[in-house]
Order: structure tokens, then C-alpha cells, then sequence
């Protein structure tokens, strides 16, 4: 049986009286309680964190069985495949895939779920804590959601309501890139050069004189 905390910070979602035991025990606590004091961790979504969700290509959804075994699925699309539809709410279409729906089997018994985000070109990572709720025949809601022209077969629809999110340093985190940044970078990269040699080609051609 979940049993529910009152919770006095945003954070108290992930810092749970045992959490904070040991944070004690290890020295960590006295920060963590001067930034609850400070206003702990978001519980909205703000314009900044709204552009970042809507930029991901990739997002990694945890949910848990009602005795507590965990589930991670990686949900992925084009650029604003993730939508924020309100402070509170995060929307996305769960696209056909192997149809085994551990996932929304975890919802319907225990709604409690978590949304991690990765920014490998600015290594960020940002933690969602919340509830999510998969929702069927809405087809209004699901063209709503759909990416424009993406090749994919819409199942349904994930709905997240988000209770609190943080942002976490990025040690550790590789750098990587997008291959289309990559290809945008080296194809701005190779018309440079161009333009540079033909500047150099037609320096060259004007010093050159011209033969009596």
C-alpha cells in the first residue's frame, strides 16, 4: 500500500524523512535545509524550463508497480513532441511500439511517476516528479499533440502533471550533439572556407600583374 507524507517542501517529493536521516549522517543536510528555506525546488513550470521540455528529442519515463518495482521507457520524437499545456501539465502521444504497456499498467494501479531529461550539448539534466495518466479515444487531443509530419503511429496520449522538478550539475554528464546540429555546423564550417578561398583566389588575381 503507498502511503501518502504531508510534505512540507516541493522536495520532500524525493527527500524523505530516511533521505534526510542520512543526508544528516553524511553532512549534506544543513544545505538542503537552507535551500528549503529559500524556496526548495520549483513546483511549476516556468517559461525557461518550458523551452527546454519542448526542445527535447528524448525523455526517459519511470514509473513503478504497486510494490514498488521500478520501470524506465524511453519516449522519443522530433523536436515539440513533448507540449506543455498549462503550469501544471506536460503532454505527449505514446506512439505505437512493441505493445507491452508495463508502463500504463503501472498508472492504473500507481499514477506516481517521474520525467528525466537530458541536455547533452549543455549538460543539463533536469528531474520531473509528478503523476501521469494515459489517456484513450481522445482524438482531438491526440491531433492535437501529434508532431507535424512525423512518421509514427499514434496510440494514445501520456499526461503528466507535474508536482515538483529540479536541476541537477552537470558532472559527469558527456557532451554529445545532435547529428543535425552536427551537419548544420560543418556545413556553415565548409562555406566558410569556400568563402575565404575565393576571397584568397581573388586577392591573388588582383596582385598579380598584368603581363605588357
Amino acid at each position: 500500500m503507498i502511503v501518502a507524507r504531508t510534505k512540507a517542501y516541493a522536495s520532500d517529493v524525493a527527500f524523505t524523512d530516511t533521505v534526510k536521516a542520512i543526508q544528516a549522517r553524511k553532512g549534506s543536510r544543513p544545505a538542503y535545509a537552507r535551500m528549503e528555506a529559500n524556496g526548495s525546488w520549483e513546483s511549476s513550470i516556468t517559461a525557461d524550463l518550458r523551452a527546454e521540455i519542448e526542445a527535447q528529442t528524448s525523455v526517459f519515463l519511470a514509473t513503478a508497480s504497486p510494490d514498488g518495482q521500478p520501470y524506465i521507457q524511453h519516449r522519443g520524437g522530433p523536436a515539440g513532441f513533448l507540449k506543455v499545456l498549462d503550469e501544471h501539465t506536460i503532454g505527449f502521444v505514446d506512439f505505437a511500439g512493441n505493445r507491452q504497456y508495463i508502463t500504463q499498467g503501472n498508472l492504473e494501479e500507481n499514477p506516481k511517476a517521474q520525467l528525466f531529461l537530458i541536455d547533452y550539448a549543455r549538460r543539463r539534466r533536469i528531474k520531473v516528479w509528478g503523476t501521469a495518466r494515459v489517456v484513450e479515444g481522445d482524438e482531438a487531443l491526440l491531433r492535437r499533440l501529434m508532431p507535424v509530419g512525423y512518421r509514427a503511429r499514434p496510440e494514445q496520449v501520456v499526461l503528466f502533471t507535474v508536482t515538483a522538478w529540479d536541476v541537477n550539475c552537470p558532472q559527469h554528464i558527456p557532451q554529445r550533439f545532435e547529428a543535425a546540429d552536427v551537419e548544420a555546423a560543418i556545413q556553415s564550417r565548409d562555406e566558410r572556407i569556400a568563402a575565404l578561398e575565393a576571397e584568397v583566389e581573388r586577392l591573388r588575381t588582383a596582385s598579380t600583374p598584368l603581363a605588357s
